[in-house]
């Protein structure tokens, strides 16, 4: 399994506290109520800092050809 750096687990962490303090907002400015959310946020941001973050799961295709 794919491991985070330390960085982007304190990047995360943080993310977390604010949160936790409800001062966390998402991108279109509401406040985030769901610790999924704030979680998704913490890793997105960690990944546009560049930090080792693993990589987005992509969807299955099902279905017949």
């Amino acid at each position: 399994m794919a491991k985070y750096s330390k960085k982007a687990e304190e990047k995360i962490e943080d993310v977390m506290k604010e949160f936790k303090k409800g001062k966390l907002k998402s991108s279109s400015g509401k406040k985030v109520t769901d610790r999924k959310q704030a979680v998704a946020i913490g890793i997105s941001e960690a990944r546009e800092e560049g930090l080792k973050v693993p990589q987005k799961k992509k969807a299955k295709k099902t279905g017949r050809k």
